[in-house]
């Protein structure tokens, strides 16, 4: 049993990098929002997060009874970046997509219902699902995050991006023209409906009947 644990935590391993996030590798914090390095956990190992004067800054932004939990969704962060970044095999991917919905799931249960970084949480939960090929319970989640916030930009690119990956062109553009209704400044969505328009205008290479 303990033969095989070791070879699973070695399989997760990422060359040049610390066994796990928690280790807080500087390369790994320096790639988190300016507030993670004042949360729970990381204010006593990540230089500077000590700050007692930033600690009450980011709480009075957020709710301390919300900060008091997002140590998990910064670790989250810390998973999703290991995956989409540094992993360089299906399986040390699907490990970190899964620990970063594990991480942000308990934000999410945790912290009050109206809090404004729920549409954000939600988003980057939908992008690991869709790294682990769970697409339904991602849109979900993407459609979850533009319900909370309809201007939040985000979940509408990543719910394009995820209808344009299954080829479903008409879909994807749907979606980004609902986004600009709602966020008609964003450059993210105004990118992507451009490149969407050139990939349609481009002739279909399926044969007849196909």
């Amino acid at each position: 049993m303990l033969g095989a644990l070791a070879a699973n935590a070695e399989a997760q391993r990422i060359p040049g990098y610390p066994p796990d996030v928690y280790d807080y590798d500087p390369r790994e914090t320096a790639l988190l929002p300016p507030y993670c390095k004042h949360t729970q956990a990381f204010r006593e190992v990540v230089p500077g997060g000590d700050d007692q004067q930033a600690i009450r800054h980011w709480e009075q932004i957020m709710g301390a009874d919300n900060y008091l939990h997002m140590h998990h969704y910064c670790l989250g962060l810390m998973h999703l970046n290991r995956a989409r970044i540094l992993a360089r095999d299906t399986q040390t991917r699907n490990y970190h997509f899964s620990r970063a919905i594990g991480e942000i799931d308990y934000v999410l249960r945790n912290a009050r219902h109206d809090f404004f970084m729920r549409p954000e949480m939600l988003t980057r939960r939908g992008e690991a699902l869709v790294g682990l090929k769970q697409g339904p319970r991602a849109v979900a989640d993407f459609e979850a995050a533009i319900a909370a916030k309809p201007d939040y930009w985000p979940a509408y690119a990543q719910l394009s991006d995820f209808h344009r990956s299954l080829g479903d062109l008409g879909k994807a553009r749907e979606v980004l023209e609902a986004g600009l209704k709602h966020a008609p400044d964003s450059k993210g969505l105004r990118r992507r409906l451009e490149e969407l328009e050139q990939e349609m205008k481009k002739p279909s290479t399926k044969g007849p009947g196909r």
